[in-house]
């Protein structure tokens, strides 16, 4: 078994890591350590848990010890772009934690928090800089921050940068730091534009790959609960009386949702925090701090919010909410399944998230097993996780050929694709028409008038072939009829 002390680190990053009680890499490191030591460009694909942070962090933190210099006034040598705050400070905090013999500074810039104390760190320079794509770049418009001096370039969970709409800030960062550099790029997932991406920012690099997504689905036992909307929060509570759950990460679709839920679960008495991105900084830590400290049972969070957040021991992870994506699926249940180990996920699935799920289902390659309680609904028809098309079920009555009968097909609907977004992001013409701005909403027809107007230009006569008029005949003289 491949050990710490196998893979050429100093002995300054051993003691380090001896202090933080590891002494055997997991995979990712093992495979990433030595081409990062080495200067070659890396690609890796890991998702959260396999241990990336040490993965880039322990080899160069070795390579700036090796050749200590200093950086100059307001830039860095060493800068690590991440998605989110959290994310951001917890990398800080490792590249602190294991560079504390090596005489090593670090500085950590991210928004929601007041910009002066960022400045000032940087004043005469860093190490290493970890930063979110957008603060940076408000740094630099104000002359604050200067990456011309950048020797390594790291991008860690590239692909949730692109989800959150970064490419133009990162590409500008791209033009800033010197083309002759070493870069580190890590993601979770490598669908067509991280390719792309990545091909911009590496130069032959050296590609490692952990936990395929199959994998982290096969060390969660996942289980997935059919309720209406309406019992979710029932449901939630009543399976919070199992004493097995004693840390469970909540994920809800929307910031409203996250904190009605922490509202409705501390007026029955069980503590839980919120974190999203309508919460300060300050607000952020303390809930995430309480939740670690173990004051608070549960965390609700949502899909970004939860990124970078870096728990052990979490017991459950409860999907409130099936995510849109199904890889935000393999993700979010990866929380409780860290560094190898075993964890357990269930799943609320409404009517109209079924869907969702059949999307899980379909990339795991594995059904997710059902799970029932008194608050369940039917389940749909079980089908192979690849198999595509809707519910057989839902299509109705079915003729003696076991096709759908004419009646099913004439009022069979295609489910909406936007009911679950808030008001304000759903396509115009999906919204309600209450909803929608007064310019775009047409006026609804009205059956009566639509056939009274069907019939304004055809000639009425009874049945002795005389015109009839609703409203008497038209007048024989130019005056008006008396009203």
């Amino acid at each position: 078994m491949t050990k710490f002390t196998d893979l050429g680190l100093s002995a300054p990053i051993l003691k380090a890591l001896a202090a933080e009680g590891y002494e055997t890499p997991t995979p990712i490191q093992a495979q990433a350590i030595a081409p990062v030591l080495a200067g070659r460009d890396v690609v890796g694909l890991a998702q959260t848990g396999t241990g990336k942070t040490a993965a880039f962090a322990l080899p160069i933190i070795d390579r700036l010890a090796a050749n200590h210099k200093g950086a100059g006034a307001r830039a860095c040598r060493v800068l690590v772009l991440a998605p989110t705050r959290e994310l951001a400070a917890q990398i800080a905090d490792s590249f602190r934690a294991y560079g504390k013999f090596s005489n090593i500074g670090c500085a950590v810039v991210f928004g929601g928090v007041p910009i002066g104390r960022q400045i000032k760190a940087l004043e005469r320079g860093v190490d290493v800089l970890v930063a979110t794509p957008g603060r940076l770049l408000d740094l630099i418009e104000q002359k604050k921050c200067r990456l011309d001096a950048v020797e390594i370039l790291v991008l860690d969970e590239a692909d949730h940068m692109l989800d959150l709409g970064f490419i133009h800030a990162l590409k500008r960062i791209s033009q800033l730091v010197p083309a002759k550099r070493q870069t580190v790029f890590f993601s979770a997932t490598m669908p067509p534009p991280i390719a792309e991406l990545a091909a911009k920012f590496l130069t032959d690099p050296v590609q490692v790959a952990v936990a395929p997504v199959s994998s982290t689905a096969e060390r969660v036992e996942q289980a997935v609960i059919h309720v209406e909307s309406s019992r979710k929060q029932d449901l939630l509570h009543d399976i919070l009386g199992d004493k097995s759950i004693s840390r469970a990460l909540v994920f809800t679709r929307t910031k409203h949702g996250a904190d009605r839920v922490v509202k409705r679960l501390e007026a029955a008495g069980i503590p839980a925090e919120a974190i999203h991105g309508n919460k300060s900084q300050g607000q952020r830590e303390r809930a995430l701090d309480t939740f670690k400290r173990g004051k608070a049972r549960l965390l609700v969070a949502t899909e970004i919010a939860a990124r970078g957040i870096d728990v052990d021991n979490i017991t459950h992870v409860i999907n409130f909410d099936l995510p849109d994506v199904p890889e935000q699926y393999v993700h979010r249940i990866g929380r409780t399944a860290r560094a190898g180990e075993t964890g357990a996920a269930i799943s609320f699935c409404a009517p109209d998230e079924r869907d969702n799920l059949r999307g899980i289902e379909r990339l795991t390659k594995q059904a997710v097993p059902v799970l029932e309680h008194q608050y369940s609904i039917a389940a749909p028809v079980p089908r192979a996780p690849g198999e595509r098309g809707s519910d057989p079920r839902s299509n109705g009555p079915r003729n003696s050929q076991g096709k759908p009968s004419r009646d099913a097909r004439r009022t069979k609907r295609a489910p909406m694709q936007n009911s679950d977004r808030p008001r304000e992001d759903r396509p115009r013409e999906d919204r309600p028409r209450t909803e929608r701005p007064a310019g775009d909403r047409k006026p609804a027809p009205r059956p009566e008038r639509a056939a009274s107007e069907a019939r304004s230009g055809e000639e009425r006569r009874d049945r002795k072939g005389n015109e009839v008029w609703s409203n008497g005949p038209p007048p024989r003289s130019g005056r008006r009829p008396n009203r």
